[in-house]
């Protein structure tokens, strides 16, 4: 290759040198002839003059032959050798392979090149490599490493390796592969449930007749056939979907535009029909095996329409294996859909998972930053668990207990209560073994448990929940009710306790149905939530039936002196970022409690002109805490979902841990900003989200 280069460059010199002296012979004769020095005009004819130039045209002609004859020589002579090194065989594989090579000496200029390059008509031979492609630059920064540059030449898509060593550069045509891989994406298959919310509820078995069922009907089959997805129905009120990827992004890109045009038709016919979507698709990874397998796919898709379902509907959920889920939609509040043959259901199932830990204990036990709600639900299993004669304890670590609940357990109960009535996350883990039941109550994430430890040990697990469901969820509980219809967890647990089947009743403690009526009062702002709903009062009345006192259950959630002085403040720096929404933030260098955020939210929200509140401050060194309230005309959950955080269409919340109080608010500023018509939305009915909140 080297000799190849040097007599390439000889050549050069040769042809140079002989073309120098042409021109300055032609110059000089041409300079004498003119000026007739020497009487050469007079003695040169014409003729002669012709006869020199083609002399001259012959002599140059046969100097090019010899030096293109002495280049191909050496190049044969080169090749010959490449594939003496390489082996013919392997040549014809790397020419099936499309793969090219070239040789560069220490200048990085290309000595030689295979098949490859001449078939494709690239001319780089004595060409400087970096200069012909300067994206091959960055493979000599790092000659060691095992990195890849793509690049594209006549169209071509090519993957470039340099070894230093040899200075070889290995290019690998990936245009017919990444073409084929493009077009499998593409029609990578989709796999979907749709359901209509609400639709057993409303239509009565008269959906044929029914004019808003039928319209959302066709809008559903319409939509289906413009976009190119499979439909078959299931149920009178759930279909099956099957599309491939392609269809997917244009449906994602337009927003999945069915779910709002099926609210508006419900929203004029003034019923409560929406639809929820859950898709599954396969993922960057997986084999192809799982790819075909429709089966997993369909069972991924349960999986994100029963998320969807339990989020309040009235949103599409799509589910990667392996990946985060991702939530479009969600801007209706959800329906109240529990009734007594359900709780029924749900309460008896309860005692027999109780019954059947006769031999061991079940512990209970709720959110990190305990409040009345999660604590006088953590009260109200504890009496079925009396009831049913099965030891049983609430798991509380005082570090982790909201203030005033802390408060009330240290006044309401003496030490003799408190040692038959909980224990510590150390006691519960040594007392665990594989007969025990864990109910979790007020929360079904097992990152926000009061001791996550505990879920992770547990065999046996129920979770009772009232929040909207998250992605993050305790896997494989026993037993599950995460009702987001419900105003609060305490709500729940005084049905199952009124409607369960053992008799004689369970017997409630007043001071625990005051305690579980305070737990109500909270989440529900005394009844001025958009969550509250029928089923809410239906539990009040029956903590009154076990003695439940409104008074005492309003004291335990009175402020001191303190904690309103600080209300005060956070509320004075009111600031409004768009029409009808303000925010507040706490003072950089004080430390708040979490219900105190979510406290002067609500009270900012009895001033008129504030339909969305954003307080934000911060709850430890290294966490600051955001708390949303609205009126109902505006979703601040969806809000806080963009910020990471969740909690209900009303009442939300986010927690940070980067980045300081300024950083929080120009991040809830741009989010307002940019998704103020949506949340604007006006809605009718309840909501809920993901996460917890922190009035909980």
């Amino acid at each position: 290759m080297k000799n190849m280069n040097r007599t390439i460059i000889r050549s050069r010199a040769t042809i140079f040198t002989i073309t120098l002296i042409e021109v300055v012979l032609i110059a000089v004769f041409t300079a004498l002839y003119l000026t007739n020095t020497w009487g050469i005009a007079d003695t040169v004819k014409g003729e002669y003059i012709l006869i020199g130039a083609i002399v001259l045209f012959v002599f140059d002609f046969i100097v090019i032959w010899i030096c293109v004859w002495k280049i191909g020589k050496v190049k044969s002579t080169t090749d010959l050798k490449a594939a003496e090194i390489i082996g013919s065989d392997i040549q014809e594989a790397y020419n099936f392979a499309q793969v090219g090579l070239a040789v560069t000496d220490e200048n990085f200029v290309v000595l030689w090149t295979n098949e490859l390059f001449n078939d494709r008509h690239i001319d780089i031979i004595d060409s400087n490599i970096l200069e012909w492609h300067g994206d091959l630059k960055e493979l000599t920064e790092n000659p060691t490493s095992d990195k890849v540059t793509k690049i594209l030449i006549n169209s071509r898509n090519y993957d470039v390796k340099y070894l230093s060593e040899a200075g070889l550069w290995i290019f690998k045509d990936e245009t017919d592969f990444e073409t084929t891989l493009e077009r499998s994406l593409e029609k990578r298959p989709v796999v979907g449930l749709l359901s209509i919310d609400n639709y057993q509820d409303l239509v009565r078995g008269e959906e044929d007749f029914n004019d808003t069922v039928t319209r959302i009907k066709n809008i559903i089959f319409d939509y289906s056939k413009k976009n190119r997805i499979l439909l078959r129905r299931i149920k009178d009120d759930t279909y099956s979907l099957f599309l491939d990827y392609d269809s997917y992004e244009k449906i994602k890109s337009e927003g999945f535009s069915i779910v709002d045009t099926v609210r508006e038709v419900g929203s004029v016919a003034n019923v409560p029909l929406t639809i929820s979507i859950g898709l599954a698709y396969n993922y960057e990874g997986l084999s192809y095996e799982y790819e075909e397998d429709f089966v997993k796919l369909n069972d991924l898709a349960n999986e994100a329409l029963e998320v969807a379902m339990s989020r309040g509907g009235d949103q599409v959920v799509v589910n990667q294996h392996g990946q985060e889920v991702e939530y479009y939609g969600g801007k209706t509040e959800v329906q109240e859909k529990r009734n007594r043959v359900q709780t029924r259901v749900l309460a008896d199932t309860l005692v027999t998972l109780i019954n059947g830990t006769r031999r061991s204990k079940v512990f209970i036990m709720g959110h990190t930053a305990l409040d009345l709600d999660a604590f006088g639900a953590c009260l109200g299993i504890k009496a079925i668990c009396d009831r049913c004669s099965v030891d049983a304890s609430i798991v509380i670590d005082n570090k982790l207990v909201e203030q005033k609940t802390k408060a009330v357990i240290n006044s309401c109960f003496s030490r003799d209560d408190l040692a038959n009535l909980v224990v510590t996350p150390k006691e519960a883990m040594e007392e665990l073994d594989t007969d025990s039941l864990l109910v979790v109550m007020d929360v079904h994430s097992p990152s926000l448990v009061l001791h996550p430890p505990l879920v992770d040990a547990a065999s046996k697990i129920v979770v009772i929940d009232h929040h909207r469901r998250s992605e993050d969820i305790i896997d494989s509980p026993v037993l599950s009710e995460i009702d987001s219809s419900a105003s609060s967890s305490c709500e729940i647990v005084a049905e199952m306790i009124k409607y369960c089947s053992l008799s004689p009743r369970v017997e409630l403690p007043s001071l625990w149905a005051t305690i579980m009526l305070s737990g109500i009062f909270l989440d529900t702002r005394y009844f001025k939530s958009k969550k509250t709903g029928l089923l809410t009062f239906d539990a009040c009345s029956i903590l009154k039936e076990y003695g439940a006192d409104n008074g005492e259950a309003d004291d335990f959630l009175k402020d001191d002196y303190e904690e309103f002085s600080v209300i005060s403040r956070l509320m004075s720096n009111l600031k409004t970022p768009v029409p009808g929404v303000v925010y507040a933030t706490g003072e950089p260098n004080m430390i708040y409690e979490i219900a105190t955020l979510a406290k002067a939210a609500d009270q900012c929200l009895t001033m008129k002109g504030n339909h969305a509140v954003f307080i934000i401050g911060k709850v430890s060194d290294k966490e600051i805490r955001m708390s949303a309230r609205s009126d109902g005309t505006i979703n601040v959950q969806y809000v806080a979902e963009k910020l990471g955080g969740g909690g209900h269409f009303s009442s939300a919340a986010a927690t940070f841990t980067k980045g300081t109080i300024e950083d929080v608010v120009e991040r809830l500023t741009n989010v307002l900003e940019t998704n103020i018509n949506v949340i604007r939305t006006p809605q009718k009915g309840r909501g809920s989200a993901n996460g917890y909140e922190e009035d909980d």
